[in-house]
């Protein structure tokens, strides 16, 4: 623990009686309330004893401990943390979308279903499908929707032998998760040295039993799989389906489709793609789309246009069921519509070849230091392998947090499991040239003291109220109230 940089915790600063609200008996008429006793509380529970102040200060002083999007440069690969307009914010925060209720009737919400419709209607147009569902919460829910979905359209065939998803050894780890929740057999196809999929290992691998191949394009290593229409055909002839992992849609927006190379599901990352923020295992979205043919699987309930114009919400006859329980994460949701209006066909062209060439501008700067597995162009991300010089010992974890002192949140590190000391980093299209640069140059030092003083490197962070926690206890042991840490302060140097 850094002692100079360490606040108290709001339970050390508690002190008996202190109280920072007061608030009246719940009154209706002449007439007072209380809750029944057997709802109440056996004993209080144990929370610190504090003024209002104290507790503004505390929340404010902990927001300062959290690094975002808005905070600085935050390179992490795979995940594409790209700024989140404030226009966007601005859209959801209107009283006639914050003050919408899921259980209105459709007739009084039509505004609302005109959003949820639209954006609909340019997903596919991006994506190249028939239609979409936008119910899903998050990029791995959007999978096991794809998944249930392709496993509806083979059961309705009464082909039932299908029960196993091919996965390049590349994917991302959600991939083989979603498929097993789904029901699914994972087997493994492996990448080539240039890190694309390997063919003729998939090829070897179809059978009856494949309901679908996974593959994400760009892969997780930053190469474009170029042998998409082979597989495809490859697929196709052997009766399964093909899988889009949508997480690395960014650099293909307006370039190329997924549909148009031979997909027949994909999802897409709206809190990716679409600049609506992350955090916290949300607050996300995933929209799963399908071609033509496979509509009538999408998950209840479903938009639907009726002759007239108006529209309505509806359960499919053919539906695997719901994922949701109502029409997915509605605020995301406008965020991503706001995004994608704002700019407009010919903008959102450009976002793919501009964070493909920031990517390809960090890669090649800092190639003669650290190592680069994959020695070709990258799409918007990139990995290398540690650093070239590895005679110091200072390792991928100790050059991202050496990052933390210098203001910049580390890259993604040790994944892809392709490679041992993998660092993965993606600019995205919204950082300017100086971010760029000031991130070239951190890393550049950092690896010149790499090799001239490790251990400087090695014993970093030095600006961040913890430095080197031990990281195997905090996982096996995790303290996670007040009490926990009061019970081990014997053990614990503050």
């Amino acid at each position: 623990m850094n002692k100079e940089l360490y606040s108290p915790l709001i339970f050390e600063l508690s002190q008996e009686g202190r109280k920072g609200f007061s608030l009246p008996g719940y009154t209706y008429g002449e007439t007072s309330y209380s809750l029944p006793a057997k709802l109440r509380r056996a004993e209080a529970p144990s929370l610190p004893e504090v003024d209002e102040p104290t507790v503004v200060r505390h929340y404010t002083n902990s927001s300062g401990n959290n690094f975002g999007v808005d905070s600085g440069f935050y390179p992490l690969g795979s995940c594409t943390m790209k700024y989140n307009p404030k226009i966007n914010e601005a859209m959801v925060s209107t009283a006639g979308i914050a003050g919408l209720h899921p259980a209105q009737p459709a007739q009084s919400v039509q505004g609302a279903l005109c959003v949820y419709r639209g954006l609909e209607k340019a997903l596919c147009e991006i994506g190249g499908m028939a239609e979409f569902t936008l119910n899903p919460f998050a990029g791995a829910h959007g999978e096991y929707t794809g998944l249930m979905v392709i496993r509806a359209y083979h059961l309705d065939r009464a082909d039932e032998a299908r029960r196993r998803v091919l996965v390049p050894d590349s994917a991302h780890g959600t991939n083989p998760a979603s498929a097993a929740m789904a029901g699914f057999e994972i087997v493994e196809v492996k990448s080539l040295p240039d890190g694309t999929v390997d063919v003729e290992d998939l090829k070897s691998k179809l059978d009856g039993t494949v309901a679908a191949v996974m593959m994400t394009n760009p892969n997780t290593v930053g190469m474009f799989e170029k042998n998409i229409p082979e597989i495809s055909a490859a697929v196709h002839a052997a009766g399964a389906l093909m899988y889009y992992d949508g997480a690395n849609l960014n650099p293909m927006l307006g370039v190329a489709r997924p549909g148009d190379m031979g997909f027949d599901v994909m999802h897409i990352n709206l809190h990716k793609t679409f600049s609506t923020p992350h955090g916290g295992g949300g607050p996300g979205a995933g929209p799963v789309g399908v071609r033509a043919g496979l509509e009538k699987y999408l998950p209840s309930p479903r938009v639907v246009e009726a002759s007239d114009g108006t529209l309505t919400v509806e359960d499919g006859e053919y539906a695997f069921g719901r994922v949701s329980a109502w029409l997915g994460n509605f605020s995301v949701l406008v965020k991503a519509w706001a995004y994608i209006l704002s700019m407009g066909a010919e903008n959102l062209a450009l976002s793919g070849p501009l964070a493909t060439l920031n990517a390809n501008y960090i890669m090649n700067s800092l190639n003669d230091l650290y190592l680069q597995p994959i020695p070709s162009p990258c799409m918007h991300e990139f990995v290398f392998d540690g650093l070239k010089d590895k005679s110091g010992g200072v390792t991928t974890l100790h050059v991202a947090k050496a990052l933390l002192d210098y203001g910049f949140h580390a890259p993604t590190i040790y994944f892809p499991l392709l490679f041992h000391e993998s660092l993965m980093i993606e600019p995205t299209e919204t950082e300017n040239r100086q971010t760029l640069d000031a991130f070239i140059k951190v890393m550049r030092e950092i690896a010149v003291d790499a090799t001239n003083n490790p251990d400087k490197i090695k014993n970093a962070p030095y600006t961040t109220p913890i430095s080197h926690p031990d990281e195997d206890e905090a996982a096996l042991n995790p303290i996670l109230t007040y009490r926990d840490l009061v019970q081990c302060q014997s053990n614990t140097t503050l």
